[in-house]
Order: structure tokens, then C-alpha cells, then sequence
């Protein structure tokens, strides 16, 4: 069945010494738990709303490079299959996704992975508890981030930030460092797509794909 926050937390635990950033298993342990989720990613489709596939694709892509071994990359899918679980609790957080053009637009595996892939996105933005928006090349630079930022809202409305670059992550729970970012991504969700005309682009790209 699906894991719990504690079996995230424990498989978190068990893989500080793998591929696995810095500070991303702390960030696990709030994700499982967060009320809100807010991402906003470069290049490839989030974690979370990743086909197996998808996923498959990503890691064994990386395996082949030697950035990391077969063994790391099976911890990485089974965390993220961990991380998809626990978006099915109960409540269902809010999931807001911001996607650049550019995760949807570069191909990942084979084209029926893609094809799968923009068909997951298009089922996502049907859900009751989530908002999908791209985030256009024309947005140049009033887009409000230029890496990936995944920001928490708790139980408790206190917020968490984390922000990584191919190297580090890192954890931030001071609102005044917070605070800012939350503000930055309303103003990208204001620029960006609508939800209904990112589908409509991920729908237009999908016929493409196939």
C-alpha cells in the first residue's frame, strides 16, 4: 500500500549517503505532510507528476553518464514512488505547478513516454486539488525564478522553501527568506499561462508527439 510520513522518513534517512541532495530528506519529511505544495521546474517535468517512464527515462539517463550507479538510481524512483503515494492521503494537499515551457517541450525516452507523460499533466489539471500553468519562453525575463523552487504550507501555515541546483539543496524555514519566494511565485503564476491554455499547449504538443 502507500507509505506513511514515517516509512518517507526512514527511507529519507536511507539514502543521505546516495545520489540524493542535501537537505532533500528533511524536505521529504514536510512534503508528506505539507496542506500546499508549490513547484516551479526547469527542463524536466517534477518529480512529482512524473510517469514511471518518465522517471525511468531521467534516471537511467544519469546511470549512463556514471553521475550516478544502477543501485542509486532504484533509491531514487522508489522515493519518488513513495512521493507520488502520499499525494493520494487523506485530505489531498494542494498541488500548484508552474512548469517552464521547456519541461514540456523537451523530450524525454522513447515518444510514447512523452506521449504519456503530457497525458499525465493533462489528468492532473483535471484534479479538484491541483493547478497546472506553463510558464511561456515569451515570459522572458519576468519570470520569477531561474531554478527550481518547491515552496511548503504546513498545518500549521508556517511555510518551507527548497531550492536546488545540480549539486546542493537546500532547506530554508526563516520567513524572512520564505516570505519573498512566495511572493515571487504568485507574481509567476499571475504571468504565467492559464490553466486552461497550458492545457491547451500541452494538449497541442501531445498530437505532435505521437
Amino acid at each position: 500500500m502507500f507509505g506513511t510520513g514515517d516509512q518517507l522518513e526512514r527511507q529519507g534517512r536511507a539514502v543521505r549517503n546516495s545520489a540524493i541532495l542535501e537537505g532533500f530528506p528533511e524536505f521529504v519529511a514536510h512534503e508528506v505532510r505539507a496542506a500546499e505544495i508549490r513547484l516551479f521546474e526547469l527542463g524536466i517535468i517534477p518529480g512529482l507528476l512524473q510517469t514511471p517512464e518518465y522517471a525511468a527515462a531521467i534516471t537511467t539517463g544519469a546511470v549512463r553518464r556514471g553521475a550516478i550507479t544502477e543501485q542509486q538510481a532504484e533509491e531514487r524512483l522508489s522515493l519518488l514512488a513513495e512521493r507520488q503515494a502520499s499525494l493520494e492521503r487523506t485530505p489531498a494537499p494542494m498541488v500548484y505547478a508552474v512548469l517552464d515551457e521547456s519541461c514540456i517541450r523537451r523530450p524525454v525516452g522513447s515518444p510514447g513516454v512523452m506521449t504519456a507523460q503530457l497525458d499525465r499533466l493533462a489528468a492532473f489539471a483535471e484534479l479538484p486539488s491541483t493547478v497546472l500553468q506553463v510558464a511561456p519562453f515569451d515570459l522572458g525575463e519576468r519570470r520569477a525564478f531561474d531554478l527550481p523552487v518547491t515552496l511548503l504550507t504546513l498545518a500549521d501555515r508556517s511555510h518551507v522553501a527548497y531550492a536546488e541546483s545540480a549539486q546542493q539543496g537546500r532547506l530554508e524555514r526563516e520567513l524572512r527568506c520564505v516570505q519573498p519566494l512566495l511572493t515571487a511565485y504568485h507574481q509567476l503564476q499571475a504571468e504565467a499561462l492559464s490553466q486552461a491554455a497550458s492545457v491547451a499547449m500541452i494538449e497541442q504538443l501531445r498530437k505532435g508527439s505521437q
